[in-house]
């Protein structure tokens, strides 16, 4: 597991196996000293109702009476359903669910290279807003820092923050690879976040920085800077511990593939 580091508090953007039963969209309890993500960003909100923007925010309180959709995700094809409002906030599932790539007859969709344990987050991000663990201000310290695990306003354990990757077959940091699938579906407010959260970690490995900025890099168009700095920051903070490693030297050697 990583420690976590507290962030200064900035402005930023608001924003199932049938995976409901693991996946849920539970109930929090609030807490005086601490505010999650989401409730940060509604208090955004109210102060944006000038704005010509469309409000993408996930229809948080809705009814959701729209029809369920089945989307089968990996090669083991782990089922996950959802609500096709709730996916439509995303243009990547808008479009599915017009029926461009809808199986006949039936509201399912196929995801054979997704990773189910991404895919959970990131449905979770859309009907909560916010993914586990949960980016919460801390109004004593004026800081942003991910929920405590053994918190008991809603603290599900350790999670941990890699994820094996079969197609590189190297473990990678989970928030960059929810990154990438944001990218992909065209959910900015959750790219923010996962960069975000990830600027919360340390100690991460040396082998671990690198294969994820390999990914990272080949998952993101070169216009995105802001994925790039943060790795480059992150290289940078770590120096110390490739110098002592030797990992820098070896990847150096081998031409950074």
């Amino acid at each position: 597991m990583f420690a976590r580091r507290a962030y200064h508090n900035e402005s930023f953007p608001k924003h199932h196996n049938t995976s409901f039963d693991k996946h849920r969209a539970g109930k929090a309890t609030s807490s005086k000293q601490k505010r999650s993500f989401r409730d940060h960003a509604a208090v955004v909100k109210k102060f944006d109702v000038k704005s010509n923007k469309p409000d993408h925010s996930p229809p948080v309180g809705s009814t959701l009476t729209s029809p369920i959709v089945t989307i089968c995700v990996g090669p083991e094809q782990r089922l996950f359903a959802a609500h096709e409002d709730v996916l439509s906030h995303s243009p990547f599932f808008a479009a599915i669910c017009r029926g461009q790539f809808l199986e006949s007859g039936s509201k399912r969709v196929n995801l054979p290279e997704e990773l189910p344990e991404i895919f959970s987050s990131v449905l979770e991000y859309l009907y909560k807003g916010d993914y586990y663990p949960r980016l919460l201000h801390n109004k004593r310290r004026n800081t942003w820092e991910l929920e405590d695990p053994d918190s008991k306003n809603g603290g599900r354990g350790n999670v941990e923050s890699t994820v094996y990757s079969h197609g590189t077959g190297q473990l990678l940091l989970k928030d960059t690879m929810l990154y990438c699938t944001a990218e992909r579906y065209g959910l900015d407010d959750l790219k923010r976040l996962a960069l975000r959260k990830q600027g919360l970690q340390s100690g991460i490995q040396c082998c671990t920085i690198l294969s994820s900025a390999r990914y990272a890099y080949a998952n993101t168009p070169d216009s995105d800077s802001k994925l790039r700095a943060h790795y480059l920051a992150l290289i940078i903070r770590s120096r110390s511990t490739f110098k002592r490693s030797g990992t820098m030297q070896m990847e150096m050697e081998q031409g950074g593939t």
